[in-house]
């Protein structure tokens, strides 16, 4: 069946996880995605473990971080460093549709890599550059990673324990929020991009940040202080603008309540034992409940520690109430909606055999996303692409392995040389 992207080939030298996930995505909705790696160790995250997953067949292994990000992908090593390897990432250039890279500002250009240099190659290139902090501005040569981005765009500063409480600072978001958000706005882009070039013909450069990413991000918050010159601070698990939307201690756990609007708090309210309390001027509308925040939080932990968590789902299940346990995966992946809409699926691993693995999330009526290729082994397909793509006899290929310009193509052979 056809897919969204079909026809589309990507030229993928990002490495870690912005630009993965974005290639990712491409390579899910269709695209032909072309991963470049190092000859040594190839992507960094193939060895950013533990955890690892490890082969039921073999003693081969590979880590979780790289499984997670470089699905529906083909593994060609090159060294970019040498010219005929140089030669190679040109060709590959001139033959795809889109190139996308996250090297430090400027450091392709020493190798005729850059977008200018690329888009005289193929006018009709689409060239994506994923960087700390973009292409122009006074930080430009800095690198960029995500917790350095967490803290620098602010995002840390409305994350974490209120200060004057216990365990009161900055923390981190639990994954690399900034690098996923980023990698979605560099594949957002590049389709942009192929449709203008429909349009005109035309390819173009695609400058993308971390920071310029995160601070869109930030969406109420960034907007919040522009509209009052304050920055706003750490709430916990509190939202600065909804009241009650925060975590509250049930008899054995916790309970989440995002409730959105006066008809679901009185609703909340008949449930826990606090009929009086929508009619109460404090509480009345949300502007209210906000204001007296800590008098409202205060209230609702103490109606619901007198049950337990699953006791309190069961008793606002049909009340239409926001409300949630706080999951771990190993609950999230048993969920009967979760199991139901089969999110975790089976891929097949070159040298890992069956591996799970968790689908991309979009749901295309007529140009389904593929249904998955497992991440590829180093190298994999080096030796298909050079004579699939850029029709490089099974000699020449081997006489660029020997000269140290490609890897992998010994071992892994076209099944067509």
């Amino acid at each position: 069946m056809a897919k969204a992207l079909d026809n589309i080939r990507v030229l993928d030298l990002s490495r870690v996880l912005a630009g993965p996930w974005a290639t990712q995505l491409l390579g899910d909705l269709g695209a032909e995605v072309i991963k470049v790696e190092r000859i040594e160790g190839g992507d960094d995250t193939r060895s950013w473990g533990p955890p690892f997953q490890e082969s039921a067949v073999s003693d081969e292994r590979e880590a979780s971080y790289f499984l997670s990000a470089n699905r529906n992908k083909k593994s060609i090593c090159v060294d970019v460093s040498t010219v005929a390897g140089q030669t190679v990432i040109r060709e590959l250039a001139a033959a795809s549709d889109v190139v996308i890279e996250n090297f430090k500002t400027g450091a392709l250009a020493r190798y005729g890599l850059d977008a200018d240099s690329l888009l005289k190659i193929n006018p009709q290139l689409v060239y994506c550059s994923i960087t700390g902090f973009g292409q122009t501005g006074p930080y430009a040569a800095l690198p960029g990673y995500d917790l350095l981005i967490q803290a620098m765009g602010g995002l840390m500063s409305v994350t974490g324990v209120p200060d004057g409480q216990p365990g009161a600072g900055p923390m981190k978001v639990g994954v690399a929020l900034v690098d996923i958000l980023t990698g979605l706005y560099a594949a957002n882009a590049i389709q942009a991009a192929l449709l203008s070039r429909q349009r005109t013909g035309k390819g173009q450069a695609i400058d993308v940040s971390l920071l310029d990413c995160l601070i869109a991000a930030m969406a109420n918050q960034s907007q919040a202080y522009l509209a009052t010159g304050v920055s706003p601070g750490r709430l916990g698990n509190a939202h600065p603008s909804i009241c009650p939307y925060d975590v509250f201690k049930t008899a054995d756990g916790y309970l989440v309540l995002a409730v959105g609007n006066d008809r679901q708090f009185r609703a909340l309210c008949g449930e826990i034992g606090l009929g009086d309390y929508p009619d109460d001027n404090r509480f009345a509308t949300n502007s209210a409940r906000v204001e007296h925040r800590e008098q409202l939080t205060r209230a609702i932990n103490e109606a619901l520690s007198t049950r337990t968590t699953s006791e309190w789902m069961s008793a606002l299940a049909n009340s239409k109430v926001p409300a949630g346990p706080v999951n771990t995966l190993a609950d999230v992946f048993a969920d009967p909606h979760v199991r139901a809409r089969g999110t975790q699926v089976e891929l097949t691993h070159q040298n890992l055999g069956t591996i799970p693995a968790v689908r991309c999330p979009i749901r295309l009526g007529a140009t389904p996303v593929n249904s998955g290729s497992a991440p590829p082994s180093l190298g994999q397909d080096t030796a298909a692409v050079l004579h699939d793509v850029l029709g490089y006899c099974p000699e020449h290929i081997l006489e660029l392995e020997a000269g140290g310009a490609v890897s992998g193509a010994a071992r892994n052979r076209s099944p067509r040389s």
